[in-house]
């Protein structure tokens, strides 16, 4: 009796660390697509490896205040990750590549220009910088940065979350 509890014991104790394997590995991203310097994986994410950020795949898909975005990229959980945040608008123009484009789904008939790897619906992308008179947005029809009043801070945009890659 002693002996084949013990036999069950081992095959139990087995069985939980070949799951265990099996599980840290399905949560491992694979890499799903390249472009360049970018690599999408199937977990949601995008490492762009000239700057080591790691950049949500799509963006918020709806127009939300600046302080939505804030709100929205402090709770985003994609890829496994809790440290996401709204980017500045250096890392924003960063993404910015004129030789690269693909049309835009706001019905504004313009392109955007980066990476096909990563989507938006539109061009006006909210960044972190904000002071008490203004919010900030980068814009990916031309490459250029904007401000908002702050007196019109309900100003609607979409967020592209980032991360550090490390």
């Amino acid at each position: 009796m002693k002996k084949s509890l013990g036999a069950i014991l081992v095959i139990i104790v087995v069985a939980i660390l070949i799951g265990t394997f099996i599980a840290s590995k399905s949560s491992i991203a694979e890499e799903k697509a390249k472009d360049g310097r970018f690599i999408a994986y199937n977990n949601g994410t995008v490492l762009d490896t000239k700057t080591n950020l790691m950049w949500a795949a799509k963006d918020s898909g709806n127009f939300i205040t600046w302080q939505e975005a804030k709100y929205f990229c402090k709770n985003y959980r994609v890829g496994g990750y809790d440290d996401w945040r709204l980017p500045t608008l250096k890392e924003l123009a960063a993404l910015y590549d004129e030789t690269k484009s693909y049309a835009s789904d706001c019905g504004d008939g313009k392109d955007l220009h980066l990476t096909e790897l990563i989507r938006l619906r539109c061009g006006w992308i909210w960044s972190s910088k904000a002071d008490l008179s203004n919010g900030y947005y980068f814009l990916f029809y031309d490459g250029t940065d904007h401000q908002v009043s702050m007196t019109d801070f309900s100003y609607n945009l979409h967020v592209l979350p980032v991360r550090s890659g490390k």
